[in-house]
């Protein structure tokens, strides 16, 4: 599992950190053919055929790789997993097939991920909640949608959310990039740090600047209410970060502070630790995500009330 950047440091540190906000390495993409869709007409209802198994779609004129599986006749909420930076939905497979017993559950690409177009330019959180909102379009119509992120992908559904309260009537995020990452590195790793330390913290700011595979540059901001839904935060337990030499410790202490912070989303949040966890999970522990899925899933429904 090794991720975009840090590869010189994973040798010297034994841990990466570059998964706070990329995880693991990228996947080749595909054609551009797919299903038109414009998020920014008229309507949002889902009118064409339920899409079962991967597809893609068309958002703005660009092409986005989606998959959705389970049955879209049980008139829950949708599930929409959101991948980390780096990743792709493949890596969700495992977790959309579990899900999708019980619930409809989607996922997607986002523009420079996996499947889908690059993106023509530097994106926002703004932008990239664009896409997401003709990916929704598509995928859930007017049918109220959770929202479940790992790592960046819980960083933009948690910063979505509050702009549209109408449709997420819950979130899961799974060890989610903190509201204030870059303030946390900077303030965790001073400038003077000399080694591994120093690379970890210089291109974590190059990352948050722009150069990652989504051109997403990544802001710091005040968490924000997104109404009294469902949330829960779920964190690593596996100290991973700890071994990076000298500011380890701080790095651990500012990534648990960044999890408490996304508690402001809700009055009804949660936070749990997945013990045996490190940062994916949804793979070391993925019981442990699939109830808490499944918990946020079953108090969205609308007959939950």
């Amino acid at each position: 599992m090794e991720d975009i950047v840090f590869r010189k440091i994973k040798a010297s540190v034994g841990v990466t950190l570059c998964s706070i906000v990329v995880g693991a390495a990228l996947v080749g993409c595909g054609s551009d053919s797919g299903t038109d869709w414009n998020p920014f007409g008229p309507t949002r209802k889902a009118d064409a055929e339920p899409i079962s198994g991967t597809e893609r779609i068309k958002v703005a004129g660009q092409s986005v790789n989606v998959s959705c599986s389970g049955d879209p006749a049980k008139g829950g909420p949708v599930v929409i997993l959101m991948h980390g930076g780096g990743d792709g939905l493949d890596k969700l497979a495992a977790l959309q097939k579990t899900l999708s017993k019980k619930n409809r559950v989607c996922s997607y690409d986002r523009l420079g991920a996996g499947a889908s177009d690059k993106p023509t330019g530097p994106q926002s959180f703004s932008s990239t909640g664009k896409v997401l909102t003709g990916v929704l379009d598509r995928v859930a119509g007017d049918s109220p949608v959770v929202l479940a992120g790992h790592s960046l992908g819980g960083l933009i559904a948690a910063r979505y959310a509050p702009d549209h309260k109408d449709r997420v009537k819950g979130l899961v995020l799974l060890d989610t990039t903190s509201p204030t990452i870059v303030g946390d590195i900077t303030k965790a790793i001073p400038a003077s740090a000399k080694g591994p330390a120093a690379e970890v913290r210089a291109q974590n700011l190059a990352i948050f600047k722009g150069a990652n595979p989504e051109k997403l540059v990544i802001t710091d901001g005040k968490v924000r209410s997104a109404g009294n839904i469902p949330v829960e935060v779920v964190q690593h337990g596996e100290q991973y970060l700890a071994a990076i030499p000298e500011y380890g410790l701080l790095l651990e202490k500012a990534w648990s502070a960044g999890q408490r912070k996304w508690l402001a989303l809700s009055g009804r949040s949660k936070l749990s630790t997945a013990a045996k966890s490190g940062h994916y999970i949804y793979l070391d522990q993925p019981e442990v995500a699939v109830r808490a899925i499944e918990r946020v899933a079953a108090l969205a429904s609308p007959s939950a009330g």
